[in-house]
């Protein structure tokens, strides 16, 4: 985890690398749970008989549920000690999903900082997230995440 003192510190961090957090299991607990407050129970995520037989060997996590997890891990990377007012999630400039979280499986975030740019609403910060999969060379996604700080 990276702290920095204000947001001020954080402005001239841009291109600093955030580290890694702890890994999580994803089970199948947890995607039933994300298929049911979605409404998508499509077969490769819920139906685990159909799934084994499938392509991908297992149930498999959703994209989406795998990109919400970054609500999960962003606490673990950064930490502002005299912190804004507030923080709001300000979209996505850009999200890949590079191969399926299988069920079973244990992800982490590693991130990095990227731009943190001054605004007249507040300060724009970008950091991109890459969703390592635990024994895979290749991560579950990548995502430019930004957020609002408004100080």
């Amino acid at each position: 985890m990276r702290v920095f003192a204000n947001t001020q510190e954080l402005v001239s961090a841009a291109g600093t690398d955030l580290g890694s957090t702890d890994w999580i299991e994803i089970d199948q607990n947890r995607i039933d749970l994300f298929a049911d407050a979605t409404n998508d129970h499509q077969w490769i995520h819920v139906d685990r008989e159909k799934a084994a037989a499938g392509p991908f060997g297992a149930p498999i996590a959703h994209g989406y549920l795998s990109l919400s997890l970054l609500s999960h891990f962003s606490p673990q990377l950064l930490k502002v000690t005299e912190p804004p007012q507030m923080v709001i999630n300000y979209g996505l400039n850009k999200v890949r999903f590079l191969q399926p979280v299988q069920v079973g499986s244990r992800v982490r975030d590693n991130a990095e900082l990227t731009t943190v740019k001054e605004t007249p609403k507040g300060i724009l910060v970008t950091v991109t997230h890459t969703v390592e999969i635990q024994g895979e060379e290749r991560p579950a996604l990548v995502a430019e995440a930004l957020g609002l700080w408004i100080p």
